[in-house]
């Protein structure tokens, strides 16, 4: 076994050893979803998202590549997020400190940052709004990945959208 090889399969060990819900993708170890926490004292706190997890050939030396399944309410969050660290760290500090400290002078998502510049208060709402819409813990399962995370949330939104994708963030 190559030493890319035995580092994706440590990394993926650690990752499932933790508190992490891992859920394979197909048989190799190359793809993956891990159900992610909103991190406390965050207006992400209680939402629960599936993150799909595609590690290349030649990780750890070439980044995985992160998506959030279900849709996500986040100015630096647009579709994938490729991150030069391992797995463990990814979940463990890099996606809440993504959530908790979000940078809308860079964003991805230009109606998330100009809220959140704009109206922090309702900002926040709106996460919350996003959280209880895509990402209860019960809905996890539901996630697709087929669906865009561009639209804006509605009132008059039916719930045959709420498996929306989300993800890209910047680096």
């Amino acid at each position: 076994m190559s030493s890319p090889s035995k580092r994706r399969e440590m990394d993926l060990m650690k990752l499932m050893m933790s508190d992490y819900k891992v859920e394979m993708i197909n048989d190799g170890m190359q793809e993956f979803y891990v159900h992610f926490h909103g991190p406390n004292e965050s207006p992400y706190h209680g939402g629960v998202w599936k993150v799909r997890v595609e590690l290349p050939e030649a990780y750890p030396y070439k980044s995985p590549s992160i998506g959030f399944i279900n849709r996500i309410y986040h100015p630096n969050v647009d579709e994938i997020i490729c991150i030069p660290s391992d797995l463990v760290n990814v979940f463990e500090v890099f996606l809440p400190q993504l959530l908790l400290y979000p940078n809308p002078s860079d964003p991805l998502n230009g109606e998330a940052a100009a809220l959140l510049m704009r109206d922090r208060a309702s900002y926040e709402q709106k996460v919350k709004e996003y959280c209880e819409k895509y990402a209860k813990p019960e809905d996890i399962g539901a996630a697709t990945e087929e669906q865009s995370s561009d639209e804006e949330l509605t009132e008059d939104e039916d719930d045959s959208s709420d498996e929306q994708v989300a993800g890209k963030a910047d680096p």
